[in-house]
Parts: structure tokens; C-alpha cells; sequence
């Protein structure tokens, strides 16, 4: 607001005052929550508006959602990104669209503030399919990682330097390279600050994953047992604590679960 901004009593009175509607929401419920009803953005004066939506939900979601603001004249781009708090602000988000050349065209001088790189996936739908594929390999390694740790926590060595070490690795992805720090801190007793990617919102993305799959007439084993590892985590209250805790969660909870001790 300091940037002069200015709030609308609704998200229909907001339609009616912008040009363009950027969302970005948690799942299908949340949209359906801004989008429709008499007070949601669909009931405002959506004509000629461009909307770009962000969110992490299925590619028929995102379809569906094109269809009607298409059917009140509006134009629809999905573009899903890939990066949290950190790359936002500094406007390196990786960007995964989906919509027409002709509409993707008018979203791209927006979207290439916010990412580092924004590609075109194809039509609606392609873009959400894309964001679910580049999310998998991430929330499969936080556990990888911890299972590692596992296997080399009895050296006592330096956390900070352990994860600088496997980042130097052919099994080290830019997560590591670029959160070996934040990782590194739990596995030391200390808390690493506010979550940018919490626990709970990345067994919503799991369980996106596996539903997508199911439609495809597809499994994902992995996937299905990396969420049942999430899930115990946020029983035992780590619900909110940022994804790169899992690597000190797995060695003191469900590795000695199984008979592992330190």
C-alpha cells in the first residue's frame, strides 16, 4: 500500500478497477473461491482483461478455469513458476506458460519481471502439467537427502561443509547449491527462519502429483512414499516448518522408526 496501491472491498470490485489479475493460490478450492460466486472476479467487469494465474493445481483445473473467463470476454495465461520467496522478489522465478502464442505474447512483458525465464508450454494446461514434473525431482531429494545423512551423520562432520561437499556432487541439485545453509542449520539444532515452502504445502503438491498421475492411468511408487514420509511429518507437527527440515526430521523420527540409531 505504501507503493500506492489500493485495496478493493472484493475480488469482483477488483476486476472492474485493473487491466490485469494476477493469482497465485493455494489449490482448486482457493481459486474457485476468488474466481466465482457473486463477489468473486467473475462477477466484476472482467472484458479485455488479461489474467495470468500461478497457481499449483491439475492442468484440467486450469482448463476449466480458461473456459469461463474466456466465456466473459476475458483473456486467460497460465504461467505456474517454479522458485519461492527469495527468487520472487529478485524476479528469478522459472516461469512455465500455457495459453495461445497471441495471448501468451501479451502476458510475457509482465512475466519476464517477475521470472529469469518463462517458457511457452503449449495451450492451457501444458504449463500446470510442466510445474507438477519440475516440483517432483525437488520434494523427492529433501528425503533422498535425508536418507544419505543417514548413512554418514556418525562422522560429525560439519553440517554447513557436509552440504557444500554433496552440492560438489553429480547427485547435488541447485537446491543444494543454492540452500545447503538453511538445510545445514536444523541438522545443527537451530532454526533456520520462516518457511518458504512448508511441509504442508508440499504434501498438496505430492498428492497433486499422484491424482494427475492417476488420470494419465500412471503410478508414481516414489512419489506415493515420499508423501506417506511428509504426511508423518506433519503429524508430528512439522506441518509448517519449511521442506529443507526433512533431512533432520527423517534421521531422529522415522529412521530410528525403523530400527535405525544413531
Amino acid at each position: 500500500m505504501d507503493a500506492g496501491a489500493k485495496a478493493a472491498g472484493s475480488p469482483a470490485e477488483l476486476a472492474g478497477q485493473v487491466e490485469v489479475i494476477v493469482t497465485i493460490l493455494t489449490n482448486q478450492e482457493a481459486l474457485a473461491s476468488v474466481y466465482e460466486g457473486p463477489s468473486g472476479l467473475l462477477a466484476g467487469n472482467v472484458k479485455a482483461k488479461l489474467f495470468i494465474e500461478m497457481s499449483t493445481v491439475q492442468p484440467h483445473e486450469e482448463v476449466a478455469l480458461a473456459e469461463k473467463v474466456r466465456a466473459k470476454g476475458g483473456t486467460f495465461v497460465e504461467c505456474p513458476v517454479g522458485g519461492t520467496v527469495g527468487p520472487a522478489r529478485q524476479g528469478k522465478l522459472l516461469g512455465c506458460a500455457g495459453g495461445t502464442n497471441e495471448d501468451f505474447e501479451k502476458a510475457k512483458p509482465l512475466l519476464d519481471q517477475m521470472c529469469r525465464r518463462v517458457e511457452l508450454m503449449g495451450p492451457v494446461g501444458a504449463g500446470a502439467s510442466m510445474k507438477l514434473a519440475i516440483n517432483l525431482p525437488l520434494l523427492v531429494f529433501y528425503q533422498a537427502l535425508a536418507e544419505a545423512y543417514v548413512l554418514c551423520r556418525h562422522l560429525k562432520l560439519d553440517n554447513t561443509w557436509l552440504m557444500e561437499f554433496l552440492s560438489d556432487t553429480s547427485g547435488g541439485p541447485n537446491v543444494l547449491k543454492n540452500r545447503g545453509p538453511v538445510i545445514a542449520k536444523p541438522l545443527d539444532g537451530k532454526d533456520p527462519g520462516a518457511a518458504n515452502f512448508d511441509i504442508d504445502l508440499i504434501r498438496k503438491d505430492l498428492a497433486t502429483m499422484i491424482a494427475e498421475a492417476r488420470t494419465r492411468g500412471a503410478t508414481l511408487p516414489l512419489v506415493e512414499k515420499t508423501l506417506a514420509i511428509y504426511d508423518d511429518a506433519a503429524r508430528d507437527g512439522w506441518g509448517k516448518r519449511d521442506g529443507a527440515w526433512l533431512p533432520a526430521y527423517w534421521p531422529n523420527h522415522g529412521a530410528t522408526s525403523q530400527g535405525e540409531r544413531s
